[in-house]
């Protein structure tokens, strides 16, 4: 059992005692990391293929994948692939529509974002946007679990929240599960801190099986 202490709560994970040292812990996470890609690849690539097709047949001028910067381990920059959800020049827009952002900086979010195409929605409800982050798996600038890359650099950290770029970045994490959009950068960044001391095998396992949980239940992660 692990006890995760976030904001005065403590998160508890039923999970098996898989704590090894940091350079044991790391090569097994890769290895599970490879395997499980590769083992669903079956699976996984003929959905992204008729996803592709889809977004295609929208708009047959603009491209399928969004590749942007990200910020990973150590503050390194590396591009990061998902499915396009907005029209072309939503970067352009957001500047526009910048008055309208409900987070504090430097995360940002509007209610009904017109920047969003109708399938759009769709892949962002059920997460499938996040497919194409399976090749930086593969990659090797990503794993299954950790904390999410953000697009702004790391100058932008203060230095207490530089402790999250100590891991590689993750397609799911700790934040996913417990709480998303309705968290704050500050918030977001102590729950993966605090998921940075505790990591396991076994913790990891437990947050991929609450995310599929939660996928399949279609309430998106």
């Amino acid at each position: 059992m692990v006890n995760i202490h976030y904001k005065n709560i403590y998160l508890t994970y039923k999970v098996p005692k898989l704590v090894w040292g940091n350079f044991y812990y790391k090569f097994f996470k890769r290895i599970f990391d490879l395997t499980a890609t590769l083992i669903t690849a079956p699976l996984w690539i003929p959905i992204i293929g008729v996803i592709s097709l889809i977004i295609k047949t929208n708009d047959w001028n603009a491209p399928v994948i969004f590749s942007q910067f990200r910020t990973g381990k150590d503050g390194k920059r590396f591009k990061m692939y998902k499915f396009r959800t907005m029209v072309p020049n939503a970067e352009e827009l957001k500047k526009e529509l910048m008055h309208l952002n409900e987070l504090a900086w430097p995360d940002f979010k509007i209610p009904n974002d017109p920047r969003i195409t109708k399938i759009g929605y769709f892949l962002r409800k059920t997460s499938l946007d996040e497919l194409p982050q399976l090749f930086n798996i593969l990659i090797g600038n990503m794993t299954l679990v950790g904390p999410r890359p953000t697009s702004f650099k790391s100058e932008t950290y203060l230095v207490w929240q530089t402790e999250r770029l100590d891991v590689r970045p993750g397609i799911t994490g700790l934040w996913q599960v417990q709480g998303r959009a309705e968290v704050l950068f500050d918030e977001r960044v102590r729950m993966e801190i605090s998921y940075i001391k505790n990591c396991s095998l076994g913790l990891d396992l437990s947050i991929i099986l609450t995310t599929l949980k939660s996928l399949l239940s279609t309430n998106g992660v």
